[in-house]
C-alpha cells in the first residue's frame, strides 16, 4: 500500500475520534465494537444493503452536530464523485417514499428513511491495533479496515439506487448509478457472436446479486431471509434463494472459482478500454491511491477479467452482469420496478473485510 494508503487511515482515525469524542456513554455503548479479529468478528463482517438493522448509531439517535460528524468520516473513505454518490443514495429514501405513495409500512415510525443509516467503529482509531468502520442502510454498505496504520480493505462496498433514474427539472434525470448500467450494456453489445453467447450465461436475469450479502464469496445459496437482520421487517418468500434461481438456472449463473463469461484477454482494444472504464465505475469509488484501479493498467491483469451476463441487453429491460477475476467480483442487477432499481457492490473474494491482511498482522504479533 502506497503512502496515500496511511494518509487516508490518518484522516480516518482523526474523524472517528472527532466523531466518537461527541458521543455521550450511552450513544457510545452502541457505536463502539470490539476490536477487528476478535471473539465478535462475526459481526464486524455481517454486512447488509437492504432496510434493516446494519449494526450502529443512527441518525435518529444522533443531534445534528454529530450527523456532520459522520458524514464526515463517510467522506474520509470515498473520492468526490463516490462521497457524491453516497450522499444521493441517502437523498433518495425521500423520493422512493414519494414513488411509493407515502404509504409503505413495515410496522416502524417511517419505512423509507433517510435516518435510518448506522455507524459503527470497530476497535481504538489511530492506536496500533487493526481497527475499522461501517456504515450503512438502504442500498449503502462500506466496509473499512486500517491494520498498521494504513487502509488494508475497503470491500464490501455496495451501493444501490432506487428508483434508478429519477427526473430533474429541464428534463434532466438523475441516475447515480448509470454509467455503470451503460458502460456494461456497451461492451456486451459490442461483442462479436461467438464472444456474445458466451458471456451471456442466462436469458433471464436474477431477482438479486448471486453472492447477496455472504461474508465470504462461494457457491452458497444465499436466502431471502439472510438479506434481513433477524427481528425486523422479512418480505415474503424469505426461504427462497434472493436470486430466485433453481435448478439449471443457478447452475448457470452460480459463482465459480474459474470465472465464466468473456475475459478481457478476448477482447478489442476499443472494448478494453469500456472494460478498464467499467472497473473505474465501481473501484473509484474510494479515494485515489487506495483504489486498486492501477492495477488493471497492467495487460495481464486486464485480460483475467471476466464479463457475463443474464437478461436481455436491451436498455430498460430485466438484466444483470458480473465482472470476475483475481481479488475482484463486480455485480450489478437492474430488475425491479420496472427495471428502475439498481444494486451494484464491489468484492475482493480474497480479502472482503481484510481477512487476509488481518492474519497476517496478529501472526506476526505473535511471533516469539
Amino acid at each position: 500500500m502506497s503512502d496515500a494508503g496511511r494518509e487516508v487511515a490518518n484522516r480516518m482515525a482523526e474523524a472517528a475520534l472527532a466523531w466518537l469524542d461527541s458521543l455521550d456513554a450511552d450513544q457510545r455503548a452502541v457505536a463502539v465494537g470490539p476490536p477487528p479479529g476478535g471473539a465478535a468478528e462475526a459481526e464486524r463482517t455481517r454486512w447488509f444493503y437492504t432496510p434493516t438493522d446494519h449494526g450502529g448509531l443512527t441518525f435518529h439517535q444522533q443531534r445534528p452536530a454529530q450527523h456532520r460528524l459522520v458524514m464526515r468520516l463517510v467522506a474520509t473513505g470515498l473520492s468526490e464523485a463516490g462521497y457524491t454518490t453516497v450522499a444521493t443514495v441517502l437523498g433518495l429514501e425521500n423520493v422512493l417514499d414519494h414513488v411509493e405513495g407515502f404509504s409503505v409500512n413495515w410496522g416502524r415510525e417511517r419505512t423509507r428513511d433517510p435516518g435510518m443509516y448506522y455507524l459503527r467503529v470497530f476497535g481504538e482509531p489511530g492506536g496500533p491495533q487493526p481497527w475499522g468502520w461501517r456504515f450503512g442502510g438502504h442500498h449503502v454498505s462500506l466496509n473499512n479496515l486500517v491494520v498498521d496504520g494504513r487502509v488494508a480493505a475497503t470491500t464490501p462496498c455496495f451501493l444501490g439506487a432506487d428508483p434508478a433514474a429519477s427526473p430533474l427539472l429541464g428534463g434532466a434525470t438523475l441516475r447515480p448509478l448509470g454509467t455503470a448500467e451503460d458502460l456494461a450494456r456497451e461492451l456486451v453489445r459490442s461483442l462479436r457472436p461467438e464472444l456474445a453467447a458466451r458471456a451471456v450465461l442466462l436469458a433471464r436475469a436474477p431477482d438479486d446479486i448471486v453472492a447477496g450479502n455472504s461474508a465470504q464469496v462461494g457457491d452458497r445459496v444465499v436466502r431471502r431471509s439472510e438479506l434481513w437482520r433477524p427481528g425486523t421487517h422479512i418480505p415474503d418468500r424469505a426461504e427462497h434463494p434472493a436470486t430466485g434461481l433453481y435448478g439449471a438456472n443457478h447452475r448457470a449463473l452460480v459463482l465459480t472459482p474459474t470465472p465464466k463469461g468473456v475475459p478481457g484477454a478476448e477482447l478489442d482494444a476499443a472494448q478494453r478500454e469500456l472494460l478498464r472504464a467499467l472497473l473505474g465505475t465501481y473501484l473509484d469509488r474510494v479515494p485515489d491511491g487506495v483504489s486498486p484501479l492501477p492495477r488493471y493498467d497492467d495487460p495481464a491483469a486486464l485480460d483475467a477479467v471476466h464479463l457475463a451476463w443474464a437478461g436481455s441487453t436491451t436498455a430498460g429491460e430485466p438484466h444483470y452482469y458480473r465482472l470476475q477475476g483475481p481479488r475482484l467480483l463486480v455485480e450489478w442487477t437492474n430488475i425491479h420496478r420496472g427495471v428502475n432499481h439498481a444494486h451494484a457492490v464491489w468484492r475482493d473474494p480474497e480479502t472482503d473485510f481484510g481477512g487476509d491482511v488481518l492474519a497476517a498482522h496478529h501472526a506476526a504479533d505473535h511471533v516469539p
